[in-house]
């Protein structure tokens, strides 16, 4: 992994509204919908929609979009490679929550069962 700080910085900097049209694109183009996509951040970050869609109009960064979550406690199952990373080895914990979002998309997007994607809850 890549594990300069200028790496660490442009994901913390990151605003989850830039990314989030990103994330439905890809659920939608492969047949999966939005109230799913919603399903599984919620899962991760216990936000709701209302709550997704006040982050997005106030343009937080993901370092701040992480901030204010408690994170499920199953998330550490997430394990795997995303964008190249394999996540159970990424040391910085903001980036390693944000590939813990991507894999979870990812697997959605691929089709796989919400059951498994929410890791058994």
């Amino acid at each position: 992994m890549n594990n300069s700080d200028t790496h660490h910085q442009r994901i913390a900097q990151m605003t989850f509204a830039s990314v989030y049209p990103m994330y439905v694109s890809k659920v939608e183009k492969k047949g999966r919908t939005k109230e799913e996509l919603h399903q599984v951040i919620e899962w991760l970050t216990g936000f709701n929609k209302k709550k997704l869609q006040e982050l997005i109009e106030d343009k937080v960064t993901f370092e701040a979009f992480f901030q204010r979550t408690s994170l499920n406690p199953n998330a550490e199952l997430i394990t795997g490679v995303i964008c190249g990373y394999r996540i159970e080895e990424i040391e910085n914990a903001l980036t390693k929550k944000v590939r813990y979002l991507d894999k979870l998309v990812d697997e959605l997007a691929k089709g796989r069962k919400m059951e498994k994607i929410l890791r058994g809850a």
